[in-house]
């Protein structure tokens, strides 16, 4: 085992993205465990927009991470000390481990222990199969309700939940229209993915492209990004239709809040179910949705992709490259076999 738990410290609130500033890296001794207690080793590290709104001063579902304590984020790691029969050595778990190398669970701080037999990646077991895919699932089915013959409309679709929502959609027989920056991205969603059309918001023409792409109006939209893209989808929403506000990640380094959609009386206009939610509100059934997210991995009717980055100290420079879009698919950080 190694002698040090590298940590990264919240050091300062950025303004704008996170820089050498942010964080301090400090090396500590591994923790030691008590009655009750488990040690983890940690695998890898989930990046997630919602990693930046935890750094800021206002709380959002959770409180901000407090200057001086280590980074929170989702996190896969493996059992190699316990002193609890629910956390057996050897045994992967994952839940909020931290930007830390080690991390000490217990009943009281629960980590989800993965089901034996599982076959799948770190990257995957964070993504796809993890809170990611549970996200994509209850926002698309539960929230969205996509139906035959709908037009849904995903933005950040080559994103991690992005991408597995707009293929649920798919499944369920809508015309699905993914929003993603730059031409190889939008060729990745409609010639692996199997989306039906593909808009590239980095175009001059990003509008009209959107405006092409949905013809007979949107009946779904699942939103990840806000802004001006958010705008001009609101603008085109069928009466009835059904809006997932999943994030917002085109402010999240804004230093000022960002302007409301000048749309925004259609939502009244047209009757729109707008729905928020965060995905911590449907813990306790996360098993349902990773017991048919997996099958369907399984039988090949899900594509999970994944972008890893390898290195401990990549960390911050990883959460940068989500907000430049340099991801495609769930982005993991991989910090021990």
């Amino acid at each position: 085992m190694s002698q040090d738990n590298r940590r990264f410290l919240l050091a300062e609130r950025p303004t704008g993205p996170v820089d050498e500033n942010t964080y301090d890296l400090v090396r500590e001794p591994v923790p030691g465990i008590d009655e009750g207690e488990a040690l983890v080793k940690v695998k890898s590290i989930s990046i997630d927009p919602t990693n930046r709104t935890w750094i800021g001063e206002e709380p959002t579902y959770l409180p901000p991470v407090a200057i001086g304590e280590v980074m929170r984020g989702l996190g896969l790691g493996e059992v190699i000390e316990s002193n609890n029969a629910n956390y057996p050595v050897g045994a992967l778990v994952n839940g909020l481990t931290g930007w830390q190398d080690y991390v000490v669970t217990s009943d009281q701080m629960p980590l989800m222990v993965v089901p034996e037999g599982v076959q799948a990646s770190p990257a995957q077991l964070l993504g796809t199969l993890g809170m990611t895919g549970c996200t994509a699932y209850f926002g698309m089915l539960e929230i969205g309700e996509p139906k035959e013959g709908d037009t849904v409309v995903v933005s950040a679709a080559a994103g991690a939940v992005g991408s597995v929502a707009g293929q649920l959609a798919k499944m369920k027989g809508a015309r699905v229209v993914g929003i993603a920056g730059g031409p190889e991205k939008c060729s990745f969603l409609t010639d692996t993915l199997g989306f039906d059309a593909a808009v590239d918001y980095k175009a001059d023409d990003w509008r009209a492209q959107l405006k092409a792409a949905t013809p007979d109006g949107i009946d779904v939209n699942f939103e990840n990004v806000g802004g001006e893209i958010m705008e001009a989808v609101i603008g085109r929403l069928n009466v009835g239709s059904r809006m997932v506000l999943c994030g917002l990640i085109s402010g999240y380094n804004d230093t000022e809040p960002p302007p409301g959609p000048r749309t925004f009386g259609n939502l009244l206009i047209k009757r729109v179910k707008l729905q928020g939610f965060i995905i911590l509100d449907y813990y306790p059934r996360f098993g349902e949705a990773i017991r048919e997210l997996s099958g369907w991995v399984a039988d090949g009717s899900l594509r999970s992709e994944q972008t890893v980055v390898e290195g401990f100290e990549e960390l911050p420079n990883a959460l940068n490259m989500l907000f430049a879009g340099q991801n495609t698919g769930k982005l993991v950080v991989h910090i021990s076999d």
